[in-house]
């Protein structure tokens, strides 16, 4: 039995292929490494009542998850998913990996993430190459969920966003500069926290400030990360992630503007990722 999950920073999707050929599909809380441990990470899967019948009887187990990006934080992931699939293969990859597999199959493309976090990198048709992308939310992540929540949160609470935006806003969250520096430097999982803001972009999309903001935060990905290769125009870009997807008429716009040629927009890469991994092990048993 193979299970395949694809995770972020707020979510997991996971696919287990049962024995009838049918599927189990189920979500856990986002198992980034950099934001939780081992022990938590087991706990959490270990907690899952739909993968328990068949825990023992998983042969493999493929982890695309935000945050795996070096070996320890990967072998952090694969300890942990252990210690429930005691007799599995076990792979831990990045997001952007399972991103690649899902919108790019075995062809070449840059793919982007745009979730609670952002990346992108080139696929050339077997492996995701390495880039200087991808440095996380304080440094980086530009366009995504936490950086349109920290914009968000810091023009409404320096008084900067329009004011009928403003009262909707503070009647919606219901916080103040106390609550924010509480949670954004002292709690667990900040990222998600200030990305959680994004919900209120959907809820107001026609707002010109909103749209300008989402117009800002695309232009700022683009130009941060897309334009720095210089082949950028050769390939297709395809994009993954809840912001991609919730927003890709201002995302559309950005990218003919600035010249980018857009290809697939997956809100969650799970189903996809899945079909490929699925048929890749069937290629595998068949060549051999």
């Amino acid at each position: 039995m193979i299970l395949v999950a694809d995770s972020g920073s707020s979510q997991s999707d996971w696919i287990l292929a049962l024995p009838d050929g049918k599927r189990l599909a189920f979500t856990t809380k986002g198992l980034n490494p950099f934001f939780v441990n081992e022990k938590d990470i087991a706990k959490i899967i270990q907690n899952v009542p739909e993968i328990l019948p068949y825990a023992d009887r998983v042969s493999e187990v493929y982890f695309f998850g935000s945050g795996c990006t070096s070996p320890d934080r990967r072998e952090m992931v694969s300890n942990a998913l252990s210690q429930l699939f005691h007799h599995a293969f076990i792979s831990v990859e990045t997001d952007l990996v399972g991103a690649a597999y899902a919108a790019c199959g075995n062809r070449k493309g840059y793919i982007a993430t745009l979730g609670t976090g952002s990346d992108i990198s080139f696929f050339d048709g077997q492996d995701v190459l390495p880039t200087r992308q991808g440095i996380g939310y304080v440094l980086g992540d530009e366009g995504s969920g936490v950086w349109f929540g920290k914009q968000l949160v810091t023009q409404f609470l320096y008084g900067t966003m329009p004011a009928d935006l403003s009262d909707r806003f503070r009647s919606r969250y219901r916080i103040n500069k106390e609550i924010v520096i509480k949670n954004v430097y002292q709690r667990a999982s900040p990222n998600a926290y200030l990305a959680s803001f994004a919900v209120f972009m959907g809820e107001h999309i026609h707002h010109p400030f909103v749209d300008e903001l989402l117009k800002d935060g695309f232009r700022e990905f683009i130009t941060t990360n897309i334009e720095l290769f210089s082949d950028y125009r050769d390939y297709v870009c395809h994009f993954v992630g809840s912001i991609a997807f919730h927003f890709k008429d201002q995302l559309r716009e950005v990218c003919e503007q600035q010249g980018v040629e857009i290809g697939k927009i997956l809100r969650r890469p799970i189903e996809e990722l899945f079909d490929y991994i699925i048929q890749r092990e069937k290629n595998y048993e068949i060549q051999l």
